[in-house]
C-alpha cells in the first residue's frame, strides 16, 4: 500500500448497494437502540442478498489455515430488549449461521467482552458447527492485577476452553499489549505465562499464538524483537485508511498502522486486522465526505470503502468486524464475496482526499471499543463521546451567536443526549476517579473529555431554560 510518508520523502462492478454505510452511524455499529439507528437498518435492507461461494481466503504461509478474509468479531453482540447485556443468543446463532453458509471462517472473541458472556454466546453458536472447518481466536485479557497471577492466568485460559466448548484454540492472543514494557513482562513473563503458553501451543492446544496491539512504538519494537524467542505466528493490529498514516498524530500514544504492518512483514508475521471502521467512524462520515465517496461509487456502501482498504495488504490474514445486525453482516459479505482489492489510486484518493479531512475534525478519537467500560459509577463513556463526535460530523452541533438555527440545534442536541444516554449515565456524574483512563487504547483524557461535554451541556441546558 502507498504510504503518504513515503510518498513525501521520495513520497466494491460490486453488487448494487444503496449506501447503507453512508448512514450508519457509530452508535448503529454499537448496537444502541434509536431512531437513526432505524433509519440505517431500513437502508441497509434494501441491499441485495449476498452471494455464496463467493468468499474470498487468504492462505496463512506458516500452517496453509485458509482464513475468510471477513473476520466475525464477537464484541458487539445484538440484545433483546433496550438493556444491552440481554444478549439475544437466537440471533446470535442465526447470524453465525449465515456468516458460515456465505465462507466466514474465523471468529474473534475475549473473556471480557459482552460483559464476560462473549465467549459462551459464541461456543453455543458455533458448537453445531464442524470444528475442523472452523478458527476460533480468543485472548489473555488479563488487565485486572487480580487475574495477573499464574494461577488466575492459566484459570482465565482454561475457562475460555470451557465457555467456548472446545479442546483447543486455533489463533490465541496476548490482548492488547503496548502500554509499557514492563506492563508486558508482569501480565505474561514474570509469572511464567509465556512458558506455559508456549508448551500449550506444543501440546497442540493452541495452533497459533500471538499478540493484539495498542500502544507505543518503543514497546511494538521491543515485543516483536522477542520473535526469535517466542515465534509470534501472527499479530493484530489496528489498520484502516485514517490509521494507515495518522495514528500517531490523533494519538501520541498510537503507531501508524503503515509502520506496523511493515515492520511485520520484514519478519513474515501474519496480520490480523481490528478497528477497520474505527468504531463505525468510517461508516459514519461528515455528510459532504460521505457524498463525496458516494459519487465516485454510488453502488459502494460508504463502510465499503474501508473494508476494501484493510483487506487489500496481501500481508493481512483476516479482517475482523463486530457485526451486531444482520444488516451489517450482509454489507461486509458484499465487500468480501469476493473482494476487489482497492487499487493504488483508489488508496491514494482515501489516503489524500478523505483521511487528511477527517484528521481536520479534531473529534474526540474513541473507537467504541468500550475497554474503558464499565465505570463504576454508572457512565456510558463510549455513547456520550459517539453521541458528541456524531453531531460534530453532520454539522449539528449548536454554537451560540453562530448558528441561525442555535435553539433547534440546542433542542435536538439534547434531545438526542437523554435517548443515547440515560440522565444519571451522562457526563455530569463523573468524578474524575480516572479508572477508565489507563485502559484507553486510544490514550483519550476520558475524565478532561468527559468534564468538557458537561460543561458544554450545562451550558445548552442553562440557555434553554432562559
Amino acid at each position: 500500500m502507498i504510504s503518504k510518508k513515503q510518498q513525501d520523502i521520495s513520497r466494491r462492478s460490486f453488487l448494487k448497494l444503496l449506501g447503507g454505510g453512508a448512514v450508519a452511524t457509530a452508535a448503529v455499529m454499537a448496537g444502541c437502540k434509536s431512531k437513526t439507528e432505524s433509519k440505517a437498518v431500513e437502508e441497509y435492507k434494501q441491499q441485495v442478498e449476498p452471494p455464496v461461494g463467493k468468499m474470498t481466503y487468504r492462505t496463512n504461509p506458516n500452517n496453509q489455515d485458509k482464513i475468510s478474509i471477513l473476520g466475525y468479531g464477537m464484541m458487539r453482540l445484538p440484545s433483546k430488549t433496550e438493556n444491552k447485556d440481554d444478549f439475544d443468543q437466537e440471533m446470535i446463532n442465526r447470524q453465525i449461521d449465515y456468516a458460515i453458509e456465505h465462507g466466514v471462517n474465523y471468529f474473534d472473541t475475549s473473556p471480557v467482552y459482552c460483559q464476560g458472556k462473549s465467549e459462551a454466546c459464541t461456543g453455543i453458536a458455533l458448537k453445531k458447527h464442524d470444528r475442523k472447518k472452523i478458527f476460533i481466536a480468543t485472548k489473555l485479557s488479563n488487565f485486572h492485577p487480580d487475574t495477573q497471577s499464574r494461577e488466575a492466568s492459566i484459570a482465565m485460559y482454561q475457562n475460555s476452553l470451557k465457555e467456548l466448548q472446545t479442546d483447543y484454540i486455533d489463533y490465541y492472543l496476548l490482548h492488547a499489549v503496548g502500554g509499557a514494557m514492563f506492563e508486558f513482562e508482569k501480565r505474561y513473563v514474570e509469572n511464567g505465562m509465556m512458558d506455559y503458553l508456549m508448551k500449550e501451543r506444543e501440546a497442540g492446544r493452541i495452533r497459533n499464538l500471538g499478540f493484539s496491539f495498542h500502544g507505543k512504538k518503543e514497546v511494538f519494537d521491543e515485543i516483536l524483537a522477542t520473535h526469535d524467542k517466542y515465534h509470534w505466528d501472527f499479530v493484530q493490529i489496528e489498520l484502516n485508511y485514517l490509521d494507515w498514516d495518522y495514528a500517531d498524530e490523533i494519538s501520541k500514544s498510537n503507531v501508524d498502522a503503515s509502520y506496523l504492518y511493515a515492520e511485520l512483514q520484514k519478519k513474515g508475521i501474519p496480520a490480523v486486522v481490528m478497528e477497520p471502521l474505527l468504531g463505525g467512524r468510517l461508516a459514519n462520515l461528515p455528510n459532504y465526505l460521505a457524498a463525496e465517496l458516494k459519487s465516485h461509487a454510488p453502488e459502494r456502501s460508504v463502510a465499503s470503502w474501508a473494508f476494501r482498504y484493510a483487506g487489500t495488504p496481501k500481508g493481512v490474514l483476516t479482517v475482523l468486524s463486530g457485526m451486531t445486525y444482520m444488516e451489517h453482516l450482509k454489507d461486509n459479505l458484499l465487500s468480501y464475496c469476493p473482494l476487489v482489492p482497492l487499487s493504488e489510486q483508489e488508496q491514494e484518493y482515501l489516503h489524500k482526499k478523505v483521511a487528511d479531512r477527517i484528521v481536520g475534525l479534531e473529534n474526540i478519537p474513541c473507537n467504541d471499543c468500550k475497554y474503558c467500560m464499565p465505570c463504576p459509577y454508572g457512565i456510558d463513556i463510549p455513547a456520550i463521546f459517539v453521541h458528541y463526535n456524531k453531531c460534530k460530523n453532520e454539522g449539528t452541533l449548536p454554537r451560540e451567536n453562530v448558528d441561525a438555527e442555535y435553539a433547534k440545534l440546542r433542542r435536538n442536541y439534547l434531545i438526542g443526549l437523554d435517548r443515547a444516554v440515560p440522565r444519571l449515565r451522562q457526563a455530569d456524574h463523573c468524578i474524575s476517579c480516572g479508572q477508565c483512563e489507563p485502559h484507553c487504547p486510544q490514550s483519550i483524557r476520558i475524565p478532561r473529555e468527559l468534564r468538557k461535554i458537561s460543561e458544554f451541556v450545562e451550558e445548552l441546558r442553562r440557555s434553554q431554560e432562559a
